[in-house]
């Protein structure tokens, strides 16, 4: 892949002057509930999508976890049961281990896909997923810790914390006992107490219900939140040069607007959060450095051990020197 995504006016000129390809219509699923915060962009580029691609490239959306599980959407991708997913590296660590480190970076996007960051993670997910990354559209979004237990420093042991990939390196070097379940099924374990928290973006639990059974947010919060558009790569191979501008068009659109829009997205729900009675407590001073600290550690550390090979260079690209 190209650091940038726009083919150019050139290509887009002479794909044009080729002929008129049938138009193709492309099937899309999202891991996250539809209509909800990591789902709206990639609706958002669907819908441009559409708009733009009318007579040549069209994408029908099938929806989000009702129609495939989470943790599935990786393998329905690269097989081919699915042409584009909007997901997330820690749902598809099945498929492609080191793809759980873009919650690592300290870099924006339009940084990764100058300093060879992007064009290093864009060769793994072609050669282990046969994956196109296409864009990120959530960015600047960091992650936090939710309970139900006040706890006086950053040491869990005793509480039982619902995880994904992204926190499980983390929480358990903080003493937790870790679950994995799908965010669907987040709810119901904080009502049965099958759970004492979880972890999640500052920004969706409004989405999901979960500020209801919640009572505290830990600060700082740390690394942050990566959603993408992923397009298999057979499918991609066998677009005109046409179809892909309407694709890579829509997307940089939504990957240049993810940082502004979320920062104003986390502002609001920081507030909305305190609002709902969702008391904060705050690490502050050394005792904030180290929590976050060995959020990056622990987080590094388990990227390497996945993938020896390629997890000392991806760190390389994302961390800041």
């Amino acid at each position: 892949m190209r650091g940038k995504f726009a083919l150019g006016l050139a290509a887009a000129i002479f794909a044009h002057s080729s002929g008129n390809a049938q138009e193709v219509t492309l099937r899309a699923v999202t891991a996250f509930a539809e209509k909800t915060t990591y789902s709206r962009g990639f609706e958002t580029f669907i819908e441009r999508v559409n708009a733009d691609g009318k007579g040549t490239i069209q994408i029908n959306y099938i929806g989000g976890p009702k129609a495939m599980p989470p943790f599935e959407v990786g393998n329905a991708l690269k097989t081919g049961v699915v042409d584009i997913a909007n997901t997330t590296g820690a749902f598809t660590t099945n498929v492609m281990p080191e793809s759980d480190a873009w919650k690592l970076t300290e870099r924006p996007m339009s940084e990764l896909r100058k300093n060879g960051g992007y064009d290093y993670m864009a060769k793994l997910y072609a050669e282990k997923m046969n994956a196109i990354f296409l864009a990120r559209l959530v960015d600047n979004n960091p992650f936090h810790l939710y309970l139900n237990k006040p706890i006086a420093g950053p040491d869990l042991t005793g509480l039982k914390i619902r995880i994904t990939p992204v926190y499980r390196d983390f929480f358990q070097a903080l003493g937790a006992t870790v679950v994995q379940t799908p965010p669907g099924e987040v709810y119901t374990s904080l009502e049965r107490g099958v759970v004492d928290g979880y972890g999640w973006p500052i920004t969706g639990i409004f989405d999901l219900g979960w500020h209801e059974k919640t009572k505290y947010r830990v600060d700082p919060g740390f690394y942050t939140a990566e959603v993408s558009v992923l397009v298999n790569k057979t499918t991609w191979d066998k677009l005109t040069d046409v179809q892909r501008v309407v694709l890579m068009k829509a997307a940089e659109r939504g990957e240049a607007e993810a940082i502004s829009e979320f920062s104003a997205e986390n502002a609001k729900d920081t507030k909305r959060q305190a609002e709902a009675g969702i008391q904060t407590i705050k690490f502050e001073g050394a005792t904030a450095e180290t929590y976050r600290a060995k959020a990056y550690q622990a987080g590094w550390e388990g990227i390497i051990k996945q993938s020896p090979e390629h997890g000392p260079k991806i760190r390389e690209f994302f961390s800041k020197k």
